[in-house]
């Protein structure tokens, strides 16, 4: 039987509140799913195509998965990962389903698991554990579900129940596919996120010949300052048109500036003749987060901050594989200094909201609960990336709650490519709050009609507001 078959998993063991935490869940477990952040393709809305085989919608695709078998010595060639230059990789589903299947016993205790397992037990009904013995029998099941119109991208977006969700596309992006499901009159909701990055870090390959293309598609002079940055507020208005209520920015650290109008020209130029100073290079960086604020502040996106990761942490696998190939890394993030500059100049607005997020567990208490608990604009993301996870959920409440409060974070988001196993990280986040939720009712320190209060808001309606959908 597959592990999220259990009806009280995640929930505690102690009779009384495990008690609590059921009853709590069952007022919040068919909530519709608010997805406001995320990465899954727009055209499989599109296109509304059945999906390929087991393999490249379940494994190729999925970073968690491949990671944890390159460390135990599967090649990446061998997993089925496409090459930048197109050497060749293994093509056969069955195989790479096979060669998966062999090592699905490293996920046990991770979240993987618990997604992976809820996917094959509540969207293919397999009960059956995959191991060698069971991979062709799951491959074939699967193979021949994914055929079927009910599992085509939108009807599984209305089988998982989403209200919303929002994919994530670049700053140069001409949103076709979103255009595509516009056009196509399905009522699905799929809305887009401004992600400039690769137009505001100087370290972001191509950087200058993509400044040269923000130009060509906006008709701004980003040869000068003030044509870079109207020709951002063009593309957040054309994001904005097709949904989007939020940006998001992957900084390497958390740093921001606030320069005069004149340095940041300087500063503007000299990073656009191709500057190779690393320090002119991470001002630019922490200069454009808080002009990306200030934007915010104008046109009312929210702002997403997701610093702290040493992208692509192995030379070799990125020159081989490129980007989001599992080696990105934590890394240790300050805020209370680095966030200054931009709180100063924004931080007290009431009607902006930045949302931070952290892979540095250790800022929760110490730097970010404190900040998000006092600054209008600041709420806190919920626990991100590599912990996105139980135990990574409830250390995120049982650190910020108590200065910051509930209603200073933001509910949930999966930020996944993985589309199959949506509902099952909803349900993992669900299930630990409201067991947290039952633990803080069993010590009195809330009321249970508060605690079936903010269930729903923790599952559903502080998503819908942070992200103004």
């Amino acid at each position: 039987m597959a592990v999220l078959t259990d009806p009280d998993l995640l929930f505690p063991s102690e009779a009384h509140p495990r008690s609590l935490a059921r009853d709590l869940y069952a007022a919040v477990k068919d909530l519709p799913i608010v997805s406001p952040h995320g990465h899954t393709d727009p055209r499989w809305y599109a296109l509304n195509e059945a999906f390929p085989d087991p393999a490249q919608l379940l494994v190729v695709p999925d970073h968690y998965i491949f990671r944890m078998l390159f460390s135990q010595g599967v090649r990446l060639e061998d997993l089925g990962v496409p090459t930048l230059d197109g050497s060749p990789v293994e093509t056969d589903g069955r195989t790479i389903w096979r060669r998966f299947a062999e090592h699905y016993y490293l996920f046990r205790g991770t979240p993987t698991r618990l997604w992976f397992d809820h996917v094959l037990a509540h969207l293919f009904g397999i009960e059956e554990p995959l191991t060698a013995a069971t991979a062709d029998r799951h491959y074939d099941t699967i193979s021949t579900l994914l055929q079927w119109e009910n599992f085509r991208p939108r009807a599984l977006f209305e089988r998982f129940n989403i209200e919303v969700i929002a994919t994530t596309e670049g700053a140069l992006d001409d949103l076709r596919w979103h255009q595509m499901i516009r056009d196509s009159g399905w009522e699905g909701r799929v809305v887009t996120a401004y992600r400039p990055d690769a137009v505001v870090d100087p370290d972001f390959e191509g950087f200058s010949a993509n400044l040269d293309r923000l130009g060509d598609i906006t008709g701004c002079d980003t040869g000068t300052w003030a044509g870079y940055l109207d020709a951002h507020r063009q593309r957040r208005a054309f994001f904005k048109s097709f949904g989007a209520t939020a940006s998001d920015h992957g900084h390497p650290t958390a740093e921001t500036a606030n320069l005069s109008d004149p340095a940041a020209q300087e500063l503007f130029n000299r990073i656009r003749r191709g500057s190779d100073d690393e320090r002119e290079r991470k001002l630019f960086r922490a200069q454009m987060l808080t002009e990306m604020a200030k934007m915010s502040r104008d046109d009312g996106l929210v702002l997403q901050i997701h610093p702290g990761s040493w992208r692509n942490h192995s030379p070799s696998v990125f020159q081989k594989f490129g980007r989001d190939k599992g080696f990105d890394i934590p890394a240790r993030t300050d805020y209370v200094t680095a966030l200054k500059p931009l709180l100063d100049c924004v931080g007290l607005e009431r009607d902006l909201t930045i949302i931070l997020f952290t892979l540095d567990e250790t800022s929760y208490a110490r730097e970010l609960a404190p900040l998000a608990g006092v600054y209008p604009a600041l709420k806190l993301g919920p626990a991100w990336w590599f912990h996105d996870s139980p135990e990574g959920m409830r250390r995120f409440r049982e650190m910020t709650t108590e200065t910051a409060g509930f209603y200073n974070t933001v509910g949930f988001n999966d930020d996944t490519r993985a589309f199959p196993s949506i509902p099952a990280r909803h349900d993992v986040a669900r299930r630990v709050d409201c067991a947290f939720l039952a633990r803080l009712v069993a010590e009195h320190r809330l009321r249970e009609d508060e605690a079936q209060e903010l269930a729903q808001e923790l599952a559903y309606t502080l998503a819908k507001k942070a992200y103004r959908l």
